[in-house]
């Protein structure tokens, strides 16, 4: 018999809440995290706005008994997060009969670049005198899942993923699979990705940036909003979780991945990879196209992608992909990249678990390409049963996940 793979934990910090209990609410009320920013000068930039997360001091979330030495911004808000998963599943602090079988798995893109960025500035400045290289120990992305290894003595797998947009979705994946297969009994699965100037300097080159804000299946969408985040969630088995009298957020059903085998940065126009990621998800999952009640889009607001990600949806859901609501959260939080896929699994489970399907904000005019039900005017209450959240990145690297409400029989069974 199949292992039920169960979430209880999840933790998160993102232009729109610092954390789940206050993530939930303002996604049901539409709130929009997309503003100036000011963590690094935009001056130069056609767009000075994204989804930063403000007021961040690190040492509110990170208790004095951890080192917080050499840790980038990314380092720090993804461990932020999963103290706020640990806590939340009832393993803080970490049980050491656990710590051979957990693993980490985390998804990303920039890691240490802020910081690279910071410590170039001031070589340049000071013509290479009193370089400091030890601040550049943080700049690859696999720093995130060795510092939270390292901080719990964690003996199980550590990956770190770097397929762009989808990283976060498919850290999750992977961690279900370890789960599934013997690897590992806990997994710490998620993303995060720190805003830097780099990548923002390199999606304005590639005029994929939103004026203003983005606004997803929008007739005059012109571009994505950049953000930041950390979104962790604690995965187990069913019978482990419940043996230890864990709190069950939700369950993941299924994953597909695939690759478009396209173009470098832009999405396969006739939608095959995304066809075929969804078909996967729903084939590992057990489920049929009917089964699926709230579809989280990836959504980013670019041209290309919408009309894309909508034809898929078509391709996949037949005439029923005109009464399943499908949303894009990237309008409230921005697109946080390696992130992403993790934050909007988050999003999805609590839309499961609280009963409500997130809006897409700042849609004005409806286009014709784009013509399913995005939810526009404001969030709605429903009991869902099933959720199904696409990632599609750079590289033709695309995800889908699929979760499930908790119940006693699985939701592969209640169909």
């Amino acid at each position: 018999m199949q292992k039920r793979i169960v979430i209880t934990g999840m933790g998160t910090l993102n232009a729109i809440a610092h954390n789940i209990p206050d993530f939930s609410p303002a996604l049901k009320n539409g709130h929009c995290g997309i503003r100036e920013i000011d963590i690094f000068d935009t001056s130069g930039f056609s767009a000075r706005t994204g989804g930063q997360i403000k007021n961040f001091v690190a040492r509110n979330y990170i208790p004095q008994n951890f080192s917080m030495k050499r840790m980038s911004r990314a380092d720090l808000l993804s461990f932020a997060a999963t103290l706020e998963a640990l806590h939340d599943a009832g393993l803080y602090p970490f049980p050491e009969e656990l710590q051979k079988g957990t693993g980490v798995s985390i998804g990303g893109g920039a890691g240490g670049l802020l910081e690279a960025e910071s410590f170039y500035g001031d070589f340049l400045k000071n013509n290479g005198r009193r370089a400091r290289f030890s601040r550049l120990a943080s700049l690859f992305c696999a720093s995130s899942a060795d510092r939270i290894a390292s901080a719990f003595d964690l003996a199980g797998p550590k990956a770190t993923f770097m397929t762009a947009c989808s990283g976060g979705a498919t850290a999750i994946g992977y961690a279900r699979d370890l789960i599934a297969g013997g690897q590992a009994s806990v997994v710490i699965a998620g993303g995060v990705e720190p805003m830097c100037r780099l990548t923002y300097a390199a999606f304005n080159a590639l005029k994929s940036v939103a004026a203003d804000t983005c606004r997803p299946f929008d007739k005059n969408r012109d571009g994505l909003s950049l953000g930041e985040a950390a979104a962790i969630v604690i995965l187990e088995e069913l019978d482990s979780a419940l043996a230890r009298g864990a709190r069950i957020h939700g369950e993941i059903l299924g994953y597909g991945i695939t690759c478009d085998s396209y173009h470098m940065t832009a999405p396969d126009e006739q939608a095959s990879g995304a066809v075929r990621s969804m078909e996967a998800a729903l084939r590992d999952s057990g489920l049929s196209p009917d089964d699926i009640d709230y579809i989280n889009a990836h959504g980013t607001a670019t041209p290309v992608n919408d009309a894309m990600e909508t034809k898929a949806i078509k391709n996949v859901f037949g005439k029923r992909a005109y009464t399943i609501p499908v949303s894009s959260t990237k309008s409230m939080h921005a697109h946080t990249l390696g992130a992403a896929g993790a934050l909007e699994a988050i999003v999805s489970i609590l839309a499961l678990r609280n009963g409500f399907v997130p809006p897409t904000i700042n849609h004005q005019e409806r286009d014709p390409q784009c013509d399913l039900d995005y939810v526009t005017s404001g969030a709605r209450s429903a009991n869902l049963k099933t959720a199904l959240s696409n990632s599609f990145a750079f590289g033709g690297n695309n995800t889908t996940l699929i979760f499930g409400k908790y119940t006693e029989r699985s939701a592969c069974h209640e169909r």
